[in-house]
């Protein structure tokens, strides 16, 4: 059973342009993306999607040059990107995790795969279909199958562009699965879309990366604990509507 990270990424961000090859300690957001989510056990591999648009060849070239592997598709409709990449890779499990999510938590990737592999029966495993945890720890989990059934019968344009809607608006045909945490974290948002979210993410990233190593969900919330201040830069955005 194959199970691929599939990584939603483009450069034509509105609000931050060409913010996941903004620098963080020296690299570009997308590689921490990446590095973290290779700590994750249970991913086999990792798979960049990104449009086929002029306006992503700088990213394809990075992706080239650092020996990533991608996939180029519909700019619009990214479910079709989707199932595009997990069909030329040969996935049986997709973890769906964007690009601008530079403190994605590789034990929440493990363990609702964990919860996909222990239980053989949900068609989608996911920690957003009631918010606990962080928004920028997103994590979706989908079985090809029930990714095909999405491809071939998603007819909104939402449904198109946002991938999942279509499975987890008829759970009268999918079986879906909510994983929360165990304390609620919604209120934090560590997402990068605005200059906001980077000015953030910017100072988590001089307090706590070190080369080579990845600092935990935990160490941040220490980090918000010392520096409440911290929640007051980006609390005031509102995230995009589907």
């Amino acid at each position: 059973m194959n199970k691929v990270v599939i990584v939603q990424a483009r450069l034509g961000s509105t609000r931050l342009p060409a913010k996941i090859l903004k620098d963080l300690s020296g690299k570009p957001v997308l590689y921490h993306v990446l590095e973290r989510i290779k700590k994750a056990k249970l991913v086999d591999d990792i798979v960049v999607a990104t449009t086929d648009l002029d306006n992503d060849e700088p990213l394809v070239e990075y992706l080239r040059e650092n020996k990533i592997y991608y996939y180029r598709g519909s700019s619009d409709d990214v479910l079709s990107r989707y199932y595009e990449a997990a069909f030329q890779y040969k996935a049986d499990i997709i973890i769906r995790i964007t690009s601008d999510c530079p403190l994605i938590d590789p034990e929440v990737i493990d363990s609702i795969i964990k919860i996909y592999l222990e239980n053989n029966k949900y068609d989608y495993v996911s920690n957003t279909i009631m918010r606990t945890f962080p928004r920028g720890l997103d994590v979706e989990l989908l079985t090809f199958a029930a990714l095909k059934k999405s491809f071939y019968g998603a007819e909104q344009k939402s449904e198109r562009e946002h991938v999942t809607p279509y499975i987890y608006n008829n759970r009268e045909i999918f079986n879906v699965f909510n994983f929360a945490s165990k304390t609620d974290l919604s209120y934090l948002r560590w997402t990068l879309d605005t200059p906001e979210d980077y000015q953030l993410i910017k100072v988590i990233y001089d307090s706590l990366y070190k080369e080579g190593e990845i600092f935990t969900t935990e160490e941040v919330l220490t980090l918000f604990h010392n520096l409440p201040e911290l929640i007051e830069i980006n609390k005031h955005i509102e995230q995009k509507k589907l």
